[in-house]
Protein backbone atom coordinates (compact mmCIF):
# COMPACT_ATOMS: atom_id res chain seq x y z
CA UNK A 1 0.00 0.00 0.00
CA UNK A 2 1.32 3.08 -0.93
CA UNK A 3 2.61 5.41 2.00
CA UNK A 4 0.98 8.73 -0.42
CA UNK A 5 -2.55 7.49 0.36
CA UNK A 6 -2.32 8.46 4.11
CA UNK A 7 -2.31 11.97 2.50
CA UNK A 8 -5.18 11.56 0.35
CA UNK A 9 -7.82 9.40 0.73
CA UNK A 10 -9.70 10.10 -3.04
CA UNK A 11 -6.57 9.10 -4.67
CA UNK A 12 -6.48 5.70 -2.99
CA UNK A 13 -9.88 4.49 -4.10
CA UNK A 14 -9.23 2.40 -7.04
CA UNK A 15 -6.00 0.43 -5.54
CA UNK A 16 -7.19 -1.96 -3.56
CA UNK A 17 -6.48 -5.23 -5.06
CA UNK A 18 -6.36 -7.63 -2.85
CA UNK A 19 -8.31 -9.07 0.98
CA UNK A 20 -12.02 -8.98 -0.77
CA UNK A 21 -15.14 -10.36 0.41
CA UNK A 22 -17.26 -12.43 -1.26
CA UNK A 23 -20.14 -9.95 -3.49
CA UNK A 24 -23.91 -9.94 -1.71
CA UNK A 25 -26.95 -9.28 -3.47
CA UNK A 26 -29.34 -6.83 -1.19
CA UNK A 27 -33.02 -5.04 -2.00
CA UNK A 28 -34.51 -2.81 -0.61
CA UNK A 29 -37.72 -0.57 -1.28
CA UNK A 30 -37.99 2.55 -2.83
CA UNK A 31 -38.00 5.23 -0.03
CA UNK A 32 -37.19 3.06 2.76
CA UNK A 33 -33.61 2.34 3.86
CA UNK A 34 -30.70 -0.11 2.14
CA UNK A 35 -28.37 -2.19 3.78
CA UNK A 36 -25.23 -2.35 2.87
CA UNK A 37 -23.04 -5.05 4.52
CA UNK A 38 -18.97 -5.26 4.67
CA UNK A 39 -19.27 -8.45 6.85
CA UNK A 40 -15.57 -6.94 8.80
CA UNK A 41 -14.52 -9.96 11.26
CA UNK A 42 -12.51 -7.33 13.67
CA UNK A 43 -9.81 -10.58 14.53
CA UNK A 44 -7.31 -8.32 16.08
CA UNK A 45 -9.79 -5.74 17.98
CA UNK A 46 -8.73 -2.90 16.17
CA UNK A 47 -10.95 0.42 17.82
CA UNK A 48 -12.51 2.91 15.30
CA UNK A 49 -10.10 5.16 16.36
CA UNK A 50 -7.55 2.94 14.20
CA UNK A 51 -9.09 2.73 11.50
CA UNK A 52 -10.43 4.55 7.86
CA UNK A 53 -13.48 2.91 6.11
CA UNK A 54 -15.73 4.44 3.39
CA UNK A 55 -18.25 3.35 0.98
CA UNK A 56 -18.18 4.40 -2.63
CA UNK A 57 -21.06 3.47 -5.15
CA UNK A 58 -20.31 2.37 -9.04
CA UNK A 59 -19.35 5.99 -10.39
CA UNK A 60 -16.89 5.77 -7.15
CA UNK A 61 -18.52 8.33 -5.41
CA UNK A 62 -18.35 8.26 -1.49
CA UNK A 63 -21.22 7.72 0.37
CA UNK A 64 -19.54 7.64 3.84
CA UNK A 65 -16.52 7.82 5.70
CA UNK A 66 -15.14 7.36 8.95
CA UNK A 67 -12.27 8.46 9.48
CA UNK A 68 -10.24 7.26 13.37
CA UNK A 69 -13.64 7.23 14.94
CA UNK A 70 -15.11 10.31 13.53
CA UNK A 71 -17.53 10.90 10.36
CA UNK A 72 -15.54 12.99 7.68
CA UNK A 73 -18.10 14.74 5.37
CA UNK A 74 -15.06 16.54 2.23
CA UNK A 75 -15.38 13.51 0.06
CA UNK A 76 -19.06 12.34 0.85
CA UNK A 77 -21.05 13.24 -2.42
CA UNK A 78 -23.72 15.67 -2.11
CA UNK A 79 -26.59 13.41 -3.00
CA UNK A 80 -25.79 11.44 -0.07
CA UNK A 81 -25.08 13.98 3.01
CA UNK A 82 -27.91 13.40 5.10
CA UNK A 83 -29.23 9.82 3.98
CA UNK A 84 -26.79 7.57 5.90
CA UNK A 85 -25.79 5.80 9.25
CA UNK A 86 -23.00 3.56 10.24
CA UNK A 87 -23.92 0.35 12.67
CA UNK A 88 -20.54 -0.55 14.27
CA UNK A 89 -22.39 -3.70 15.77
CA UNK A 90 -22.68 -5.30 12.43
CA UNK A 91 -20.13 -3.26 10.03
CA UNK A 92 -23.28 -2.19 8.08
CA UNK A 93 -24.02 1.07 6.22
CA UNK A 94 -27.73 2.14 6.19
CA UNK A 95 -28.66 4.55 2.79
CA UNK A 96 -32.15 5.64 3.62
CA UNK A 97 -34.73 7.04 1.49
CA UNK A 98 -33.66 4.96 -1.12
CA UNK A 99 -34.55 5.90 -5.13
CA UNK A 100 -35.10 4.11 -8.29
CA UNK A 101 -31.26 6.00 -8.89
CA UNK A 102 -29.76 4.34 -5.99
CA UNK A 103 -29.60 0.92 -7.57
CA UNK A 104 -26.34 -0.84 -8.38
CA UNK A 105 -22.88 -2.05 -6.98
CA UNK A 106 -21.49 -0.49 -3.67
CA UNK A 107 -17.79 -1.14 -2.42
CA UNK A 108 -17.21 -0.96 1.62
CA UNK A 109 -12.90 -0.18 2.08
CA UNK A 110 -11.74 -0.72 5.57
CA UNK A 111 -8.27 0.36 5.98
CA UNK A 112 -5.88 -0.02 9.58
CA UNK A 113 -3.87 4.01 9.22
CA UNK A 114 -0.38 3.10 10.88
CA UNK A 115 2.77 4.87 11.00
CA UNK A 116 3.61 4.88 7.37
CA UNK A 117 0.07 5.26 6.52
CA UNK A 118 -3.05 3.17 5.24
CA UNK A 119 -2.69 -0.70 4.76
CA UNK A 120 -5.91 -2.53 3.48
CA UNK A 121 -7.62 -5.04 5.88
CA UNK A 122 -10.44 -5.73 4.50
CA UNK A 123 -13.10 -5.06 1.33
CA UNK A 124 -16.17 -5.94 0.16
CA UNK A 125 -18.68 -5.52 -2.73
CA UNK A 126 -22.63 -5.60 -2.68
CA UNK A 127 -25.31 -5.75 -5.72
CA UNK A 128 -28.55 -3.19 -4.75
CA UNK A 129 -31.70 -3.85 -6.66
CA UNK A 130 -34.72 -1.32 -5.74
CA UNK A 131 -38.45 -2.95 -5.60
CA UNK A 132 -41.10 -0.80 -5.37
CA UNK A 133 -45.00 -2.05 -5.08
CA UNK A 134 -47.82 -1.16 -7.91
CA UNK A 135 -50.94 -0.11 -6.50
CA UNK A 136 -53.74 -2.57 -6.83
CA UNK A 137 -54.59 -3.07 -10.60
CA UNK A 138 -57.67 -0.55 -10.84
CA UNK A 139 -60.54 -1.52 -13.34
CA UNK A 140 -62.42 1.74 -15.02
CA UNK A 141 -65.05 1.56 -17.39
CA UNK A 142 -65.02 3.38 -20.45
CA UNK A 143 -68.43 3.43 -21.76
CA UNK A 144 -71.23 1.79 -20.60
CA UNK A 145 -71.17 -1.67 -20.77
CA UNK A 146 -74.84 -3.15 -22.97
CA UNK A 147 -75.02 -6.36 -25.00
CA UNK A 148 -74.90 -4.15 -28.17
CA UNK A 149 -72.03 -2.19 -27.26
CA UNK A 150 -69.94 -5.02 -25.66
CA UNK A 151 -67.35 -4.78 -22.79
CA UNK A 152 -64.99 -1.57 -23.01
CA UNK A 153 -62.55 -1.16 -20.00
CA UNK A 154 -59.35 0.19 -19.03
CA UNK A 155 -57.35 -1.51 -16.22
CA UNK A 156 -54.85 0.74 -14.53
CA UNK A 157 -52.13 0.54 -11.97
CA UNK A 158 -49.19 3.06 -10.57
CA UNK A 159 -46.13 3.72 -9.09
CA UNK A 160 -44.25 0.30 -9.20
CA UNK A 161 -40.52 -0.95 -10.21
CA UNK A 162 -39.31 -2.79 -11.95
CA UNK A 163 -41.09 -3.16 -15.34
CA UNK A 164 -44.03 -5.81 -14.97
CA UNK A 165 -43.98 -8.85 -17.09
CA UNK A 166 -47.25 -8.12 -18.25
CA UNK A 167 -50.86 -7.43 -18.17
CA UNK A 168 -54.09 -8.81 -19.42
CA UNK A 169 -58.11 -9.29 -18.11
CA UNK A 170 -59.29 -12.63 -17.43
CA UNK A 171 -63.24 -12.77 -18.15
CA UNK A 172 -65.01 -15.41 -15.93
CA UNK A 173 -68.65 -16.83 -16.76
CA UNK A 174 -70.56 -19.46 -16.04
CA UNK A 175 -69.53 -21.82 -18.09
CA UNK A 176 -65.42 -20.32 -18.72
CA UNK A 177 -62.87 -18.02 -18.18
CA UNK A 178 -60.83 -16.33 -21.28
CA UNK A 179 -57.89 -14.41 -20.66
CA UNK A 180 -57.40 -11.17 -22.71
CA UNK A 181 -53.89 -9.73 -23.27
CA UNK A 182 -52.99 -6.66 -25.35
CA UNK A 183 -50.52 -4.24 -25.34
CA UNK A 184 -49.48 -2.85 -22.09
CA UNK A 185 -48.72 0.92 -21.86
CA UNK A 186 -46.27 2.20 -19.77
CA UNK A 187 -44.86 5.60 -18.78
CA UNK A 188 -42.01 6.49 -16.25
CA UNK A 189 -42.12 9.29 -13.97
CA UNK A 190 -39.58 11.61 -14.69
CA UNK A 191 -38.54 12.22 -11.27
CA UNK A 192 -39.14 9.19 -8.84
CA UNK A 193 -38.45 6.85 -12.56
CA UNK A 194 -41.43 4.61 -11.37
CA UNK A 195 -43.66 3.07 -13.47
CA UNK A 196 -47.14 3.29 -14.46
CA UNK A 197 -48.85 0.96 -16.40
CA UNK A 198 -52.53 0.44 -18.44
CA UNK A 199 -54.42 -1.99 -20.99
CA UNK A 200 -57.38 -1.75 -22.65
CA UNK A 201 -59.97 -4.25 -23.31
CA UNK A 202 -62.83 -4.20 -26.18
CA UNK A 203 -65.05 -7.21 -26.37
CA UNK A 204 -68.57 -8.80 -27.02
CA UNK A 205 -70.32 -9.53 -24.03
CA UNK A 206 -70.08 -13.20 -23.96
CA UNK A 207 -72.62 -14.99 -26.22
CA UNK A 208 -75.13 -16.48 -23.66
CA UNK A 209 -73.89 -15.13 -20.53
CA UNK A 210 -75.66 -13.88 -17.86
CA UNK A 211 -73.33 -11.97 -15.88
CA UNK A 212 -69.50 -11.84 -16.25
CA UNK A 213 -66.63 -11.74 -13.48
CA UNK A 214 -63.89 -9.43 -15.03
CA UNK A 215 -60.78 -9.72 -12.93
CA UNK A 216 -57.14 -7.59 -14.45
CA UNK A 217 -54.26 -9.54 -13.71
CA UNK A 218 -50.54 -7.80 -13.60
CA UNK A 219 -47.33 -10.13 -13.48
CA UNK A 220 -44.56 -9.00 -12.08
CA UNK A 221 -40.70 -9.11 -12.18
CA UNK A 222 -38.04 -9.97 -10.79
CA UNK A 223 -40.29 -12.31 -8.25
CA UNK A 224 -42.88 -13.98 -10.64
CA UNK A 225 -45.61 -12.68 -8.63
CA UNK A 226 -49.44 -11.64 -9.57
CA UNK A 227 -51.26 -8.12 -8.55
CA UNK A 228 -55.01 -8.95 -8.68
CA UNK A 229 -57.85 -6.62 -8.86
CA UNK A 230 -60.95 -6.35 -7.40
CA UNK A 231 -63.62 -8.27 -9.01
CA UNK A 232 -65.62 -6.34 -11.63
CA UNK A 233 -69.44 -7.94 -11.83
CA UNK A 234 -71.42 -7.07 -15.45
CA UNK A 235 -74.45 -8.64 -16.05
CA UNK A 236 -77.68 -8.68 -16.03
CA UNK A 237 -79.67 -9.74 -12.93
CA UNK A 238 -80.24 -13.72 -13.12
CA UNK A 239 -82.48 -13.57 -9.90
CA UNK A 240 -83.38 -11.67 -7.36
CA UNK A 241 -80.38 -13.31 -4.89
CA UNK A 242 -78.08 -11.33 -7.30
CA UNK A 243 -79.96 -8.06 -7.67
CA UNK A 244 -80.54 -7.67 -3.83
CA UNK A 245 -76.35 -8.81 -3.11
CA UNK A 246 -75.43 -6.16 -5.87
CA UNK A 247 -77.36 -3.97 -3.23
CA UNK A 248 -76.33 -5.23 -0.71
CA UNK A 249 -72.32 -4.10 -2.34
CA UNK A 250 -73.51 -0.67 -3.05
CA UNK A 251 -74.23 -0.04 1.01
CA UNK A 252 -71.58 -2.04 2.61
CA UNK A 253 -68.54 -0.57 -0.10
CA UNK A 254 -70.21 3.26 0.12
CA UNK A 255 -70.60 3.37 4.09
CA UNK A 256 -67.96 0.86 5.32
CA UNK A 257 -67.53 2.42 8.76
CA UNK A 258 -71.44 1.96 9.30
CA UNK A 259 -71.62 -1.00 7.65
CA UNK A 260 -68.23 -3.12 8.71
CA UNK A 261 -69.98 -6.92 9.49
CA UNK A 262 -71.34 -6.31 6.08
CA UNK A 263 -67.95 -4.96 4.36
CA UNK A 264 -66.83 -7.48 5.91
CA UNK A 265 -68.95 -10.96 5.33
CA UNK A 266 -69.60 -9.51 1.10
CA UNK A 267 -66.93 -10.20 -1.52
CA UNK A 268 -64.89 -6.99 -2.68
CA UNK A 269 -65.46 -5.93 -6.09
CA UNK A 270 -67.34 -3.81 -8.50
CA UNK A 271 -70.55 -3.77 -9.83
CA UNK A 272 -72.33 -2.21 -13.29
CA UNK A 273 -75.75 -1.44 -13.46
CA UNK A 274 -77.75 -4.33 -14.75
CA UNK A 275 -77.96 -4.51 -18.69
CA UNK A 276 -80.54 -4.43 -20.45
CA UNK A 277 -81.63 -7.11 -23.42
Amino acid sequence: WKPWCARSLSICLFLSLSLYAASQKSEAYFNRTAFLPCQFVNSQNKSLAELVLFWQDQETLVLYELYLGKEKLDNVNAKYLGRTSFDQKSWTLQLHNVRIQDKGLYQCYIHHKGPTGLILLHKMSSELSVLANFSEPEIVPVSNISRNSGINLTCLSRQGYPKPKKMYFALKSQNSTIHYSSNMQISEDNVTKLYSVSVHLSVPFPSGAGNVTIFCVLELEPKKTQLLSLPFFAGKAASQVYLFQLILHRIAYAKPSIFPLLARKLPAGHFVDVIKE
